[in-house]
């Protein structure tokens, strides 16, 4: 719930009220890359294969009948027994993106969005309305923010060529 800063470049000095404290709310998502379908779970604990879990029959119960497949990234626990198996239970298949590219991972640029939208350079008096600024925002992903989110979700990245060969 702390401050996230954003850039300013200014002859004088602003200050941003923060809240004390280290309350934290958790948003475990899923959206759709050829729709603008976004299923969440929310929680102010902690992201575990649990959260994951009822995740995955939120979106087997929003989404009934249809093959699917789930892209996610390399956590903990996304990639235990747990999660796993009940994933082949629902008929979900998973497919794990490579490590340490979350560029890949479209769920990712809508977080950032998020956040710039609602979050940097704004101060929240209480837990309560950070929680419904993050929800308001989320709940505008397929009505006000419609196509910004379509250009910034766009699943086309840049291929390279066998002719380009970069090391590093």
């Amino acid at each position: 719930m702390g401050a996230f800063l954003g850039m300013l470049w200014c002859f004088e000095r602003l200050f941003l009220k923060s809240s004390s404290g280290r309350r934290r709310y958790n948003v475990l998502g899923a959206f759709s890359a050829k729709g603008a379908d976004l299923v969440t779970v929310t929680n102010d604990a902690y992201i575990n294969s649990g959260t994951v879990v009822d995740l995955l029959f939120k979106i087997k119960q929003e989404h009934a009948g249809i093959p699917l497949t789930l892209v996610m990234d390399n956590a903990r626990y996304q990639r235990c027994n747990k999660v796993t198996e009940q994933a082949k239970a629902l008929g979900i298949d998973i497919l794990f993106l490579p490590p340490y590219s979350p560029n890949l991972n479209l769920i990712e640029r809508l977080w950032k969005f998020t956040k710039k939208k609602c979050l940097y350079n704004r101060y929240h008096e209480t837990f309560c309305h950070f929680k419904e600024a993050i929800d308001d925002c989320l709940s505008k992903v397929k009505s006000t923010f419609k196509e910004q989110v379509k250009t910034l979700l766009n699943p086309k990245f840049q291929l390279f060529g066998e002719s380009a060969g970069v090391t590093a």
